[in-house]
């Protein structure tokens, strides 16, 4: 099994007043799967998401990423982990715009110490993959919306993680491009066998994976697989404005 949480909480301080974001929330992943986390604002998605990302630990409760206790690592342990098994991309790119994109894609390569010859070829080969190895030399500023992202997938993949944690990755762009986003990741799930977390409140992105967590404040409210996805999306895209 990749990922193995067991009822994890987290609970933060806002001032004087505890919020619970996450309340007990369990569930595995295993490798190959391509799994959607739903909800609305506040549901507790983004918090787990964090968690998984190894770019937080839970206030009680147990995750495993690939058989390591995440909860009992030091902050370096933790960074290591992070650079070696987790693939980000997220709704904002993230990119750093003074670099190129090929630059940007070689930031993590340069954290693993990778030598520049082999960074060069590694992230020439991720660009071609998603189509954009003739912008190498070119800055975000100068790409769209969506080729921006593809870049943020080729820099999630270059280090060849175990998953990829993909939070809102369609959040700024328009429906088309939004869409070719998602093929590029279904592909990457079908033909090279990926394990792909998404968080999404867009429920008909739920339809291109193969596994629904629906979260409600900040607890599991339901799991659906397979074909059981897509009535429950078809209902909710069916039903009238409140």
């Amino acid at each position: 099994m990749l990922v193995e949480v067991n009822d994890l909480t987290r609970t933060y301080m806002m001032g004087s007043t505890e919020v619970n974001a996450l309340r007990g929330v369990s569930f595995a992943v295993e490798r190959g799967e391509f799994v959607a986390i739903m909800g609305p604002s506040g549901s507790g998605k983004s918090t787990l998401m964090h968690l998984l990302g190894c770019l937080d630990q839970p206030t009680s409760g147990t995750y495993l990423l690939d058989g390591t206790p995440v909860e009992a690592l030091s902050d370096q342990e933790l960074s290591h982990l992070r650079n070696h098994k987790v693939g980000f991309v997220f709704q904002a790119f993230n990119l750093i715009s003074q670099l190129t994109i090929l630059e940007n894609v070689e930031v993590p390569l340069i954290y693993m110490g990778t030598d520049r010859a082999r960074r060069h070829s590694l992230c020439l080969d991720m660009l071609k993959d998603v189509g954009l190895a003739h912008r190498a030399r070119h800055r975000p500023n100068e790409l769209s919306g969506g080729e921006n992202q593809r870049v943020a997938i080729a820099r999630a993949l270059v280090t060849n993680p175990d998953i990829i944690l993909a939070d809102e990755p369609t959040g700024n762009l328009d429906t088309k491009t939004g869409h070719e986003i998602m093929e590029i990741l279904q592909k990457l799930n079908d033909e090279n066998g990926t394990t792909i977390v998404l968080v999404t409140h867009e429920i008909a992105k739920a339809k291109w994976t193969r596994r629904l967590i629906h979260m409600q404040d900040g607890k599991i409210l339901r799991e659906l697989k397979g074909d059981e996805i897509s009535p429950l999306v078809d209902l909710f895209q069916e039903a009238p404005a409140a």
